[in-house]
């Protein structure tokens, strides 16, 4: 019998050592500043950030504002040179903007917006025009209000959106819309445009989802969902077949403060932390996953197969906090750019890896 017990303790023991083992916390050099704004012009809540093969830095903002605090529109989208020069406005005026979402740049450096309240997908070609149009907002002659959430929610459609989020694709060029706030699925097209398929539902089972918030894909063309309300990051073939699902737990300070609201209940809090808002993988043969979380606010570093390497940051206003990212651009695993919804800000972070040191 001791025999035995002295097995199982042998056994168990290396399990115990590794899932104590601390994550390192990585050091970054933070830019709040680098994005050069032309006097009349201003960042509203900073929903959407991407770079192209140039090092051009595209910004998604909620600024332009017209209307009134409820039923505004707000969507402007912004182009800057690698050094942060401001070079102009794409889609001004555009029917399509409502609500700003994110942007993404595709391998031709065509310019991908996703607009959450007009419920539409917009492509443009690298000179800033309009190529390819998914989704249709509702038309104000027929007296639009926005979606509402209804139970059991109404069935999606093809083709059409409700608060669409985030846009990638994999190797062959075929389009996935991670759609969203009020449908609970992936929408899959060819390159084309064509619809092809949709995968997904309202739910907490392997392939359901409960607000996927942002999408990625790798080398190989797997799918990355941040399934956001599910506090997990779900991986996918390109046909939509469930690989594994993802889940970040790194102890945390439990006296930091929100970014904004009331402290957290120990429940609460437990349940946000790793809950993934924005995901991005970076380009090249040694790709690594970027994820962020609301609270407590931080950039986690992640092999594909989910181990986490690496966090920074906490919530806050000052250079390296963050104020609720909402979406990451990552053209090299050590440079990255942070598009803050509260703060109004891009920020490019440049990590230094040679200086990890343990996190709590």
């Amino acid at each position: 019998m001791k025999r035995w017990l002295l097995l199982l303790l042998v056994l168990i023991a290396p399990v115990a050592v590794s899932a104590q083992t601390p994550v390192p916390e990585i050091k970054a050099d933070a830019d709040v500043n680098f994005l050069k704004l032309p006097p009349d012009l201003h960042l509203g809540e900073t929903a959407g950030v991407a770079v192209n093969s140039k090092g051009h830095v595209f910004v998604f903002s909620r600024g332009n504002t017209t209307g009134p605090a409820y039923a505004a529109s707000a969507a402007q989208l912004l182009e800057f040179d690698r050094n942060g020069k401001f070079i102009r406005e794409v889609g001004k005026n555009l029917y399509a903007w409502s609500y700003a979402h994110v942007v993404r740049i595709d391998k031709d450096d065509n310019i991908w917006a996703v607009d959450k309240g007009s419920d539409m997908v917009i492509k443009f070609n690298p000179e800033g025009r309009v190529v390819m149009v998914f989704g249709r907002k509702k038309e104000a002659s027929d007296e639009a209000v926005p979606w509402t959430r209804v139970t059991p929610p109404r069935p999606a459609i093809d083709g059409m959106f409700r608060q669409p989020t985030d846009v990638t694709w994999d190797t062959e060029g075929n389009i996935f819309i991670s759609d969203g706030y009020i449908n609970s699925r992936v929408a899959k097209f060819d390159k084309n445009g064509t619809w092809i398929k949709q995968w997904g539902d309202r739910g907490t089972k392997p392939g359901e989802f409960n607000t996927p918030h942002s999408i990625a894909s790798d080398a190989k063309g797997n799918i990355y969902v941040a399934d956001r309300a599910n506090r997990r990051i779900q991986v996918f073939d390109s046909n939509g077949t469930f690989i594994r699902a993802i889940t970040i737990d790194v102890p945390f300070d439990p006296a930091t403060r929100p970014a904004i609201g009331n402290m957290p209940s120990p429940e609460g809090a437990a349940a946000q932390a790793g809950a993934p808002w924005a995901i991005c993988i970076t380009p090249g043969p040694n790709q690594v996953l970027f994820s962020s979380d609301a609270y407590p606010g931080r950039l986690y570093k992640l092999n594909l197969d989910g181990k986490v390497l690496g966090v920074f940051g906490r919530s806050g206003k000052q250079p390296g906090q963050f104020g609720w990212i909402h979406e990451i651009a990552c053209p090299s695993e050590n440079e990255l750019y942070v598009a803050e919804i509260l703060n109004w800000r891009v920020q490019r972070l440049t990590l230094r890896p040679n200086t990890l040191t343990s996190s709590r």
